[in-house]
């Protein structure tokens, strides 16, 4: 979670569970979980009854504008209060979305740790990718620990500025492979799981021979239609509209 990662152990206990579920219904229940919270702090934190008046007010200068087409001299005068209007509505609506924001981002950065990727399982091939700098060339070493096996060569040229290994473990647990490339050690651990967990994918190195190390995971497909699937993201974007909108109308939120 980045500069919150310090909050991973609380945002675990408290969402942890989630991960026991499908992808397509955890990722509905934590929409469902947001949307809730910030359409409560929302209607706690504004005045409603003014909310309504200008959402009223808003909408009946709309009205007007577009009967006042052929007259633009008049129009353009309610477009005026139009705008005025919206902007104190928004000015109003800034209020709730500070307290909506940490929450937010907390939530947002825990789902893409934990629902952005499929985990590595036993038994399952996986790649891992070396990108280079432009202009690297010469050949780079895989060194691997006990428990991977590697299934192609453990020495690949560099092509198309990256190398890319083939490797397998039988059980689970936390791996150290190291890659030796032009006399310097670069680390990446794997981790090979049956539960929904897995260890941030990309390693920057960023020195003068290697931009990347990266566990090549499959993107986890939430909303599946046919061959097509949806992330997290989008899926999370579709449930908390929906949601969103029917909550709003429930508790008759303005």
């Amino acid at each position: 979670m980045g500069f919150f990662s310090f909050l991973d152990p609380v945002m675990n206990f408290l969402l942890g569970w989630v991960l026991n579920l499908s992808p397509f219904l955890g990722v509905l229940i934590l929409s469902f979980i947001l949307s809730l919270l910030i359409v409560l702090i929302y209607k706690f934190t504004t005045n409603q009854d003014l909310m309504r008046s200008l959402k009223t007010e808003i909408k009946d200068l709309q009205k007007q504008m577009k009967e006042l087409k052929h007259d633009p001299g008049r129009m353009m005068e309610v477009n005026k209060k139009a705008m005025e209007a919206n902007m104190k509505y928004m000015s109003h609506s800034f209020k709730p979305m500070l307290f909506t924001f940490l929450p937010v981002i907390l939530i947002f950065g825990w789902m893409n740790t934990h629902l952005a990727f499929e985990p590595i399982m036993p038994g399952q091939e996986f790649t891992m990718t070396v990108l280079f700098e432009k202009g690297a060339s010469g050949n780079i070493t895989i060194n691997t620990p006990d428990g991977i096996i590697l299934t192609g060569d453990a020495s690949r040229t560099i092509t198309d500025g990256n190398a890319i290994f083939t490797l397998k473990a039988a059980q689970g647990g936390l791996y150290a492979v190291n890659f030796d490339f032009a006399g310097k050690q670069y680390l990446k651990e794997v981790e090979i799981t049956s539960e929904r967990r897995y260890l941030e994918p990309l390693l920057s190195v960023n020195d003068d021979d290697i931009k990347t190390i990266t566990t090549d995971h499959a993107k986890t497909r939430v909303i599946r239609i046919g061959g097509f699937g949806l992330t997290w993201l989008w899926s999370y974007i579709i449930f908390s509209i929906a949601f969103s909108i029917g909550l709003r109308k429930l508790m008759k939120v303005y």
